[in-house]
């Protein structure tokens, strides 16, 4: 028997888990542990609420979760309630699912003033995070400025442009959607380094934003390459490339600009104690490299998200690669005994499919490294440390009782509403 824990209820923890029990059938026991009471991750906090379809995919990790040999153990902060060396005593094999959660800085001046915001910060708000649910990012400045050219910069966009009624079907939490029915900007400018050509932006998520009700999705001709160059993309960039091609078409005749504005990066982010306008250069891409030319210009905004990419945070005793923002690893091992999966591996790079063949190649490696004979104690002795010091730990159990209040107390036409406190969570455990 082998026993395996996973940090982090994820999408790559889960395929970490699915793995192992193709690998090893009933011979395995694997622990999931996260900070959090509730489990998978960014399918509940950083996929969009109005990308329900997505979130489905979370089917398929509960009936993971709810075979004989995978269990949930949540509300377990790794480093506080039990540490990595401590997990290495107890399992046969650790493997580091964590993600990576903590936005990358921009590195300008100006970007620690009140409005400059992470992606995942603002993301975590409006999907009920309880780190970023007292948030509260300003939304009554003449615009706002989301940096980046991948699809968590349209998600941001989207969800500034969209009105109370689009969100109808979503998951937005409650606190988020009030707060944007209140906001007062009326253009969202979306600022790209390099040209239309690099973007990393699905058809599908650029496609929405062309049928936003009272938002206008703007590109500016002379940022287009010659339609002739278009042959060369792969397909799905080039219908990315088809949708922004039409929005160079649309006119201004609605409340809200989504402005998409290539060549051009954040220079400096200036305001009197808060964000008031982004100084941004003008670039020219030189051997696939964005240069800036010197030629700068100010744009107001009270608000800047910065989509520019994420971080795994380091943990005590943990090789980390501060350079690429992840865990020091040899294709996926770190240590004996001691793995990393998913971003956690790789850097935030990929879809959540990428992280079942992730998940699978872990499962081989521990396979190929751990013997079929090995004896470290696993879960009972996981229990008995955390009875001893006396760490409130959440099953899967107890998260359906959780999700079941959650959709209880759903407002009408939303699949649930998110408790959005630890607390809060806990107490719901507990039936009626």
């Amino acid at each position: 028997m082998r026993h395996v824990a996973v940090i982090g209820s994820g999408p790559a923890g889960y395929y970490t888990a699915e793995g192992c029990q193709k690998q090893f059938g009933d011979a395995v026991r694997v622990d999931i542990i996260d900070r959090l009471p509730v489990p998978y991750g960014l399918i509940r906090t950083g996929v969009a609420p109005d990308h329900q379809s997505i979130k489905g995919v979370s089917r398929r990790y509960e009936a993971t979760a709810l075979s004989d040999n995978v269990r949930f153990v949540g509300n377990v902060t790794v480093g506080k309630d039990v540490t990595i060396p401590e997990l290495l005593e107890l399992y046969d094999a650790v493997v580091l699912a964590t993600g990576a959660p903590h936005d990358r800085a921009l590195g300008i001046a100006g970007d620690d003033l009140p409005g400059v915001i992470g992606s995942a910060a603002f993301v975590g708000w409006y999907n009920g995070h309880p780190d970023f649910a007292g948030l509260a990012p300003p939304l009554h400045g003449p615009g706002a400025v989301v940096v980046g050219a991948g699809n968590v910069a349209l998600d941001v966009a989207r969800i500034l442009a969209k009105t109370q009624d689009e969100f109808g079907g979503s998951d937005i939490v409650g606190h988020a959607l009030a707060h944007l029915g209140d906001h007062t900007i009326d253009t969202v400018t979306i600022l790209a380094r390099r040209g239309p050509h690099e973007i990393a932006m699905t058809p599908k998520e650029l496609g929405e934003l062309g049928h936003l009700v009272r938002a206008v999705p703007l590109v500016n001709p002379a940022d287009l390459p010659p339609p002739e160059a278009d042959a060369a993309l792969e397909p799905g960039l080039r219908k990315s490339v088809a949708h922004l091609r039409d929005f160079a078409t649309r006119t201004h005749d609605k409340p809200i600009r989504v402005v998409f504005d290539f060549f051009a990066i954040p220079v400096a982010i200036e305001g009197d104690g808060r964000v008031e306008r982004v100084i941004v250069e003008r670039t020219q891409i030189e051997d696939g490299r964005a240069i800036g030319t010197g030629e700068t210009y100010a744009i107001p905004a009270g608000l800047v998200v910065s989509c520019i990419g994420y971080r795994t945070p380091p943990l005590d005793g943990v090789p980390y690669d501060d350079r690429l923002g992840r865990f020091a690893n040899e294709n996926g091992r770190i240590a004996p005994g001691l793995y990393a999966v998913g971003w956690a591996r790789r850097g935030p790079t990929g879809t959540i499919g990428t992280n079942r063949p992730d998940g699978f190649m872990i499962a081989e490696h521990i396979a190929a490294d751990v013997p079929e004979d090995a004896a470290k104690p696993g879960r009972a002795a996981l229990d008995a440390l955390f009875a001893a010091r006396g760490v409130d730990v959440v099953t899967f159990r107890d998260w359906q009782r959780i999700d079941e209040a959650e959709i209880a107390h759903a407002r009408t036409g939303s699949p649930r509403e998110k408790f959005t406190a630890v607390d809060e969570m806990l107490a719901a455990r507990s039936p009626g």
